[in-house]
């Protein structure tokens, strides 16, 4: 998932600047470089009765757990399912490990599932890849080239992650000599609740706070290089109206943008958990189409 603020009091602007420019440098190569990789994926266990495989990636601030309910749905209805890994370390070098994972773990189509920032990591990692055949954004980020995860949570009032960064997250130096990119943020648990998940209960959401996975300042602050596969690749959307961390109006312009099929419900950012039914019911729409040979 991703998280926007506007440069904090204590993080300035030319520090953020310098960091992303930096991530920039090392990681556009490795997004040019995994299209090649995805051209000839080595099969591995391909659905039967042509059903697509369908591939989830969460974001930042969880794991793969928070596809579970999707993921059980998903198989009682007779499709393979995979929980990708995410590292949550840039977006390019992410869907460097995405691509990687749809090479050697999956053969025939595959339906591409991101959640939040996954949004922007699928956004590549499909790129080049001839057998997805259909990208689904559940409160995900949808970026264009020149884009970042931050400037399109800030686009549009509503996030609660647009305020000073201090007062929301928690910095992790990794080791000492760590750039500024390299910091892993984390959101603090008092506010977890509120961004991420308002209409689940304490306990869940508390439990999750705990548990979430953090992501680098530079993942979030470098834009997108490259053509995104939005562009070529029939996409979904789910789009949580009750979200405080991505603005429906930006997820909504980014679904236009992309000429998605769009799906709203009364949810949070975490959709997955807070309204399983509907999110299960996108990706199944996403699926049964690939199955039929169009949207």
């Amino acid at each position: 998932m991703t998280s926007t603020w506007t440069r904090g009091r204590r993080i300035g602007a030319s520090v953020i600047a310098a960091a992303s420019l930096a991530a920039i440098a090392v990681v556009v190569p490795v997004q040019m470089g995994f299209a090649s990789s995805n051209s000839s994926p080595a099969p591995h266990g391909a659905p039967s009765g042509g059903k697509p495989t369908i591939v989830l990636v969460h974001g930042a601030w969880a794991d793969g757990s928070s596809f579970a309910p999707e993921t059980a749905a998903l198989q009682r209805d007779g499709y393979k399912v995979l929980v990708a890994p995410n590292p949550l370390r840039g977006v390019a070098s992410d869907a460097a490990v995405l691509s990687a994972f749809l090479a050697q773990k999956t053969s025939g189509p595959v339906v591409l599932v991101g959640h939040s920032y996954g949004g922007a990591v699928i956004s590549a990692a499909a790129t080049g890849n001839a057998n997805v055949k259909a990208l689904v954004y559940i409160d995900a980020y949808a970026p264009d080239q020149g884009e970042s995860t931050q400037d399109l949570t800030n686009a549009k009032p509503g996030s609660l992650l647009n305020v000073d960064p201090t007062t929301v997250f928690d910095f992790v130096l990794p080791t000492p000599d760590a750039g500024q990119g390299d910091w892993d943020a984390y959101i603090k648990t008092d506010h977890f609740k509120a961004v991420f998940a308002a209409s689940l209960p304490t306990a869940t959401t508390d439990a999750l706070a705990a548990a979430q996975s953090p992501v680098t300042l530079g993942a979030l602050a470098t834009p997108f290089a490259g053509t995104p596969a939005w562009k070529t690749i029939p996409s979904y959307f789910f789009i949580g109206t009750e979200d405080k961390l991505l603005p429906p109006a930006e997820q909504l312009f980014m679904a236009n943008r992309a000429h998605g099929k769009i799906t709203q419900g009364r949810a949070p950012h975490l959709a997955m958990l807070a309204d399983p039914t509907q999110v299960t019911g996108v990706i199944l729409d996403a699926a049964r189409s690939c199955q039929h040979g169009g949207r």
